[in-house]
């Protein structure tokens, strides 16, 4: 009898184990509306489409200005969801009294069951244009240097920030060292007038006024929509408006435009990319003025192989940079394919660099500004450079490297693997070459550059280390050194 009870006794804990650990179930469609007020006064509003098996959870957020496949975990009543390819969760909170109540990228919200009158009204669908070629609008004939404010200040930014780091441009030395672009992202717009009209929010008062203060440093001012009816953090984009805003940008004395394709996906599939940055690289020409069309798609739909024929200058190649190694590394190794199709006038983009923003180590962060380098990426700052360290601007104003990154052959580097060590070759326009080691391992190690594998014409006459500032000597066609765990070997070597 004592055997058969403890038999029953197993079993039950057994039943009880399997079941989910919540004890709750998540299953169906939950609307998160009128909780996170944008700076254009309006709410966001987003969907989650979710299935529930045992702790696992798994399905989409559909949001006024993404969406996304999400999966995650609810554990007790507690939740965490991630998208896209990230493993952070960018929507976390607890399941209680029938409602989800947590953060979405850090602002409060409380999702319900969906009603009908929660459901995100589908707009008229626009057919693409008919393809054909946008002429080259004779910009960026090498990477764009500059600033964005994404990375750092996100829906922070306003009229002073830029203001200010224009200043910082100038007093640091970026602007002289080649970085003339400062570029507002998302969450500077307003709402739509009765003509149509997109102004600004409150944040930016006058960007006409704007413009001229930045172009009175020498510098150009950088702005940011969508195709889509919405940008990715749910305001108000170009969806229908594409000349009206083109025209707009021209007015304000805009210089650089960064277009996200965000909720154009609710809208369009990926095989339609082309006509539809078409359509707005057609409306910049139309203005006249020289703005430089950055295209952001995170690399889908081979936009290499088709960027430039709608009048793009850089196009995204990845999704999202973050501020750690792996993701850095990530994005630079997915060049490999677009190699290629760089060149002047035409560049891919990894995004905008980190460095400063304090996760990464000063050795990680000068293999980043090498690799942006020896891969011809345009060089978008990220930082809140009115503070910088004396090491972060030892990096970003390093001119030796920037030559790298701004030379006019325009070629980009491609990698050879050996164990811990990357070594990257980029062709100079000069006829010598770049060369990059890097080492992904864990300790440090010696790396070697073989003479014979750099393809000069000649032996070896020069050779220069670009991060000592000093030249150093091959010595029987190799040269040798120490390199750090996750840093990096980079030298210009030439054989005239």
């Amino acid at each position: 009898m004592r055997m058969k009870l403890s038999a029953v006794f197993l079993l039950l804990c057994g039943l009880i184990l399997a079941q989910p650990v919540s004890g709750q179930d998540l299953t169906g469609r939950w609307a998160a509306v009128n909780n996170i007020k944008l700076d254009s006064g309006e709410f966001q509003t987003w969907i989650l489409q979710v299935t529930q098996t045992g702790s696992e959870l798994k399905g989409k957020i559909v949001a006024m200005g993404f969406a996304t496949d999400v999966k995650g975990t609810l554990t007790g009543n507690h939740f965490e969801i991630s998208g896209w390819e990230d493993k952070k969760p960018f929507v976390v909170g607890d399941f209680a009294n029938g409602e989800l109540r947590g953060t979405q990228w850090g602002s409060a919200f409380v999702a319900k069951p969906i009603t009908a009158a929660d459901e995100i009204p589908k707009l008229e669908y626009i057919e693409p244009p008919a393809l054909h070629k946008v002429p080259y609008n004779g910009l960026a004939k090498t990477p764009p240097m500059g600033w964005n404010s994404w990375n750092l200040f996100q829906n922070k930014v306003d009229d002073q920030t830029v203001r200010t780091m224009a200043d910082a441009m100038i007093s640091s030395g970026m602007r002289d060292a080649g970085y003339i672009y400062v570029n507002i992202d998302d969450t500077w717009e307003g709402v739509r007038d009765a003509q149509g009209n997109l102004p600004a929010n409150h944040k930016f008062p006058d960007m006409k006024a704007l413009a001229d203060y930045v172009h009175s440093k020498g510098l150009k001012l950088g702005i940011y929509s969508s195709p889509g009816p919405r940008t990715c953090g749910s305001y108000q984009a170009s969806y229908g408006h594409e000349a009206q805003d083109a025209n707009m940008f021209a007015a304000w004395g805009i210089d650089y435009l960064k277009y996200d394709w965000c909720s154009a996906g609710n809208i369009y599939t990926n095989d339609v990319l082309h006509p539809i940055y078409q359509k707005m690289g057609d409306a910049l020409q139309a203005t006249g003025r020289p703005i430089v069309f950055s295209l952001c798609e995170y690399g889908m739909g081979g936009v290499e192989k088709w960027g430039s024929e709608v009048g793009g200058n850089l196009w995204r190649t990845t999704g999202d940079i973050s501020d750690e190694w792996a993701s850095m590394i990530g994005n630079v190794e997915k060049q490999v394919p677009t190699a290629p199709y760089a060149g002047p006038g035409h560049w891919n983009d990894p995004d905008m660099l980190e460095i400063g923003n304090g996760h990464m180590s000063d050795d990680e962060y000068r293999t980043h500004m090498s690799l942006w380098a020896l891969v011809a990426a345009p060089l978008l700052a990220g930082n809140d450079i009115r503070t910088m360290s004396d090491t972060t601007k030892s990096i970003l104003l390093n001119r030796e490297v920037i030559a790298i990154d701004q030379d006019p052959l325009g070629k980009q580097a491609s990698p050879v693997k050996n164990g811990d060590f990357e070594t990257w070759v980029k062709p100079l326009a000069d006829g010598s070459v770049a060369v990059g080691v890097v080492n992904l391992g864990s300790a440090a190690g010696p790396a070697t550059i073989t003479a014979r594998n750099l393809k000069l014409p000649g032996a070896v006459k020069l050779a220069r280390d670009l991060w000592a500032h000093k030249d150093v000597n091959f010595k029987g066609g190799a040269f040798t050194a120490t390199v750090p765990s996750h840093g990096v070997l980079l030298l210009r070597v030439s054989s005239r």
